[in-house]
């Protein structure tokens, strides 16, 4: 199994598919690194070369990926609710941030259901 970006990358499947494991990292940069990197997307893992697998740890050295990502992003989360602000204030109570309807659906950021009891 591969190691990039202190991620163990799957060795079964295509490479542009086992570099979406990697948190910062979709679809679409995905085969942005491999157009860069003149890797075929469709080339699986286990099949990689190891200068091209070199190649890949040095260009995602690069990147902000995994841990560093998700520290940036719970930073700015916290910035928002430190500041006061509508998202912030939205964060904190958990509910959608973005402007979407509450009345129904947002049950991923609501939870499930309460019942409200009869009298």
């Amino acid at each position: 199994m591969a190691r990039i970006a202190g991620v163990n990358v799957p060795d079964n499947k295509h490479i542009n598919i086992a570099l979406a494991a990697i948190y910062g990292i979709g679809l679409s940069s995905s085969q942005k690194i491999c157009s860069a990197l003149d890797i075929i997307p469709s080339t699986k893992t286990k099949d990689i070369q190891d200068h091209k697998l070199d190649q890949l740890r040095e260009y995602m050295s690069q990147l902000v990926l995994e841990g560093d990502l998700r520290r940036e992003t719970t930073m700015n989360i916290k910035r928002l609710i430190d500041l006061g602000s509508y998202r912030g204030l939205r964060h904190r109570k958990g509910l959608p941030v973005r402007g979407q309807r509450t009345k129904t659906n947002a049950r991923t950021r609501k939870g499930p259901r309460k019942a409200v009891r009869a009298r």
